[in-house]
Formats: structure tokens, sequence, C-alpha cells
């Protein structure tokens, strides 16, 4: 077991060890499910065993859950704010630990591993700001003596199912919002990271336990469909947040849909980087470098399509090329590394798939295009000139491979940009204030992000995060995201004698 090794020695201060029970119950861990092997996607090597959760492990957890929710949601929001402010604490006190950890288990290059648990660290604190401004209003009322009120309660439970990509940074964009908002959660992380999972919650017990609070506050689950698949289905759970793909995504949104449920759905991505004319190209290269590259091509934002205006289209061209040919790939611990090998051997495979259906749709390789032997996953950042109505382009390859089509005009690549199914991020590089405006308005990108002069990923937490169309229409995070983790009441108070009926009407 690849435990014993010395590279793998701070995993205990993580609380792991080389055997761990998966399930989070009731403030205690358990696990009576199948075991599985956490592997190292840069050598697939054997990490840790995980003895994942029953169905009875879940029933159990639910059932304390349900109690724990109880508590909970009459504490003060801003008492909640504080156990928040706690959660964020402890990871700063980890953060290099399980920012190694997100590389080790997920294959991310540690900057990025370090700067996922860094978002989950500003969202506790956005959190706990939050939790004094869960405001409701007042409403005018057209009746004497009669007083409107919008109250905002919480949901009680959350159900958070998060993928490999971000085995931890979307667990925190959901659940520190909903904590705040007086919500149990009971989390399910990604199969193939579930020493992330158990990490994280690991931290997440200690606040409660110190602060004499119900461990079933926070429930969580190692574990694959049969979980995932409970939870969809749990009347218990009024709100499911998924993050995954769409085909998956549509599934859960018609099993939640069933129970009259809510769900928050943040998909596949397509998203594409128009560079203009009088782009500063330089910027365009170095964020088309980072879009495309980063975490392996394996974020929903990272950037598969750009779009380069006809009269430039050469010189972007030759100028990223010689970028990508400098990308040095390995070891996602290794310093100076910026390329990681993709997650598992399966999406290797599904790289090679991918590059087959490229050349068959006439795709042309520019630069990469096939894997790197060896044990690891690793595959080439790969360039490919192709056509804008290829089928494949309407496709999400989850792999460092950038589709790069010329465009004549700012309406042409706007038509391009907006005729995928997916609709989450978008950029486009230019300094002319009228394009600008029209690419972020009504006639422009149909996307959840539109950026100017940045990279289609990298958003901050401010902002609500999500997309539409076959990106889900979800939005987490900042912004008013937290109005979904919470059921809004609008209540009308009668403190006079009379009654007098809305709209006029005179009844008896």
């Amino acid at each position: 077991m690849g435990f014993a090794r010395k590279e793998y020695q701070f995993l205990a201060e993580l609380g792991l060890g080389p055997r761990n029970p998966g399930a989070y119950v009731n403030g205690a861990w358990r696990g009576d499910g199948p075991v599985v092997t956490s592997t190292n996607p840069a050598n697939n090597q054997a990490i840790a065993e995980v003895v994942e959760a029953s169905i009875q492990d879940y029933e159990d957890g639910m059932k304390a859950c349900a109690g724990a929710s109880k508590i909970w949601m009459q504490i003060p929001a801003p008492k909640r704010g504080e156990i928040v402010r706690q959660i964020g604490d402890a990871l700063r006190a980890k953060l290099h630990h399980l920012g190694r950890l997100v590389s080790l288990e997920m294959g991310k290059i540690l900057p990025e591993g370090i700067g996922e648990v860094q978002e989950i660290i500003d969202m506790c604190d956005y959190a706990v700001g939050l939790s004094r401004q869960l405001n409701g209003s007042i409403i005018p009322s057209e009746r004497p003596n009669h007083m409107m009120l919008e109250v905002w309660n919480p949901l009680g439970i959350v159900g958070v199912i998060t993928a490999f990509n971000f085995p931890c940074a979307v667990l925190g964009w959901n659940a520190c919002i909903a904590l705040v908002c007086g919500n149990c959660v009971v989390w399910k992380g990604a199969p193939t990271t579930p020493l992330i999972t158990i990490a994280m919650t690991e931290l997440v017990a200690g606040v409660l336990e110190k602060n004499n609070l119900p461990g079933a506050i926070f429930t969580s689950f190692c574990g694959g469909t049969e979980i995932g698949q409970a939870i969809a289905c749990d009347t218990r759970i009024p709100l499911v947040s998924f993050t995954g793909s769409s085909k998956v995504g549509l599934m859960v949104q018609q099993t939640v849909n069933k129970r009259f449920g809510k769900f928050l759905l943040e998909l596949s991505g397509n998203n594409s980087i128009i560079v203009m004319d009088d782009a500063d190209i330089q910027l365009a290269v170095r964020s088309v470098l980072f879009a495309a590259v980063g975490t392996a091509g394996q974020r929903c934002t990272t950037c598969r399509r750009l779009l380069l205006h006809e009269s430039i289209y050469q010189t972007v061209l030759d100028q990223l090329v010689g970028v990508y040919k400098q990308v040095k790939v390995g070891d996602p611990l290794e310093k100076g590394i910026l390329l990681g090998p993709l997650h598992t051997p399966a999406s290797k495979e599904n790289f090679v798939k991918g590059i087959e259906g490229i050349k068959s749709q006439g795709g042309k390789i520019l630069i990469g295009g096939s894997i790197i032997e060896g044990n690891g996953n690793f595959v080439q950042p790969t360039i490919v000139e192709i056509s804008s109505d290829a089928p494949v382009v309407k496709e999400e390859l989850f792999a460092p491979v950038l589709y790069v089509m010329k465009f004549q005009t700012l309406k042409e690549a706007i038509e391009i940009n907006n005729s995928v199914p997916q609709g989450l991020s978008s950029s486009i590089f230019t300094r002319k204030p009228e394009l600008i405006f029209k690419w972020i308005g009504p006639l422009g990108s149909d996307c959840g992000i539109v950026n100017v002069n940045i990279p289609t990923n990298g958003a901050e937490i401010g902002g609500a995060f999500g997309g539409e169309k076959a990106t889900g229409g979800g939005r987490e995070a900042g912004s008013d995201s937290w109005k979904q983790y919470m059921r809004r009441s609008t209540c009308t108070i009668n403190y006079g004698s009379e009654l007098p009926l809305a709209q006029g009407i005179n009844f008896g």
C-alpha cells in the first residue's frame, strides 16, 4: 500500500490511515459498503483504502441529520456564521496539507490544489458576513392597518453531490452558504476522491464537536451511484445540488422533480474565447494557455474553443503553439509543472477516442494529440484546427484539447459562441467599448459567465457561479445565490380590527 511511502506521511496529519471508514454518521465514522482503493493519477498506484457507505449507513445518517436540523435551524444566523468562521480557521491551519492531498488524489498541480482549498476559506469568510445579511423585506400593503413582510427560513437539509475535478471547492460553495442559512448538509463526494471527502469532513466534524453541536449537522458519504440516487430520491432533502455531466445532471433533475424537490445543477461547459483584431495578443495568449491547459483541461470552465479574427489568426496561433511547446508535463506535486495527469485511465482512453473523432471530422492537429507513455494518465496539450460545424465541437471532451477557428465579424463570433448546447463561460479580448457592451448585452454571449480580457476559468467567489442551457441554470457562491438555500414566505399581518380585502373585494 502506497500509504507507507515517505511522501504520503502528511496524510496522517489529516486524519487518514491505510484503511478508512467512509461514512460520517451521527458524529462517528463507520462504513459497511464496498472497499475501494484511492489511486494517484500520476502513477496509478494505490494511496489508501476506503470502506464506502452502505444504504444502511445512509439511512442511519439521514435519520440523525433530520433530527439535528431541528436544532441547527433554530440557532441564530450570526451564531451559525461563527461556526463557519471556525471551519475557515481549521482549513487555514491545514491549507498546505489539504492542497497537497487535492493534487495527489485528483491530479491538478500543487498551486491549483492549494488554490482550491483557499477558495473554501474565502467562501467561509464570505458566509460569515452573509450570516448577518439574510435580509427579508417590508412590502407596502394596500389595506389599512396591514403589514406585508418577506421572510426567509431554512430549507432543512441540503444534499451536495460533487465531482472529482473540484473535489472540495464545490462543497465549499454549497456548504458554507447552506450552513449559515440554517441547513444541515449531506455530502456525497466523488467516488474517485474519497480521501479528500474524509479529510474535509474531519475538519468540519472537529469544529462541531468543539462547539458541542450534533455531528449530524454535517453528514458525509463516500460512495457511488447508489448513494447519489438515494439523495436524489429522498424527500427529506428539499434541495439537491449536483455537479457533474449534463447527462447525469438531467437524470438527477428528473428524479428530484418527480418528488417536487429543488435542484441546483452545475453541469458541462463548452467555453470559448474570442480574440478581436484590436486585442492585446500577448494578454490573450497567456489567458488561453491557463484557460485551456489548467487542471489538464478538466475544469467545467476550461476554454475548449478559441475564435480568432481572421486578420490576427496566424499571429496568435503561432505564439500559442510556441508557448504550448514550453509546457512542462509531469508529477503535479513537482515545482514548475503546468500540466498534470488526467484523473483516471478511463479519462486517458476518452482522450484517445476524442482525437480519433476529431481526425475523422476533418480536424488538423497542430500540436500534441497523443498520450504520454508510462504508468500515469498523462496526455499532450493539444491544439486542433477544425470547423465550428464539426459535431465533435459541440461536445465536452474533458481533456486539454483546444479547438481553433477563425471568424470575420463579431456577430459571426457570437453566433459560434452560442451555437453549442452548453452555456457556462465565455470571454472576449478587445479594447473597444462598443464591442464589450455588445458582448455583455442581450445579443451577446448566452452564457452565465461573460468575461472581458480575462480567461474563461478562475472565477471569483463574490459573483454567482453557474451557466445556462445544458449547464443546468444553477447559481452557487456569491451574489444572491443564498436564496436558493432558503424558503421564502410572504407574510401579511392585520394589526387592526377591520377585515378589508385585497383588490377592494366586498364579501358579505
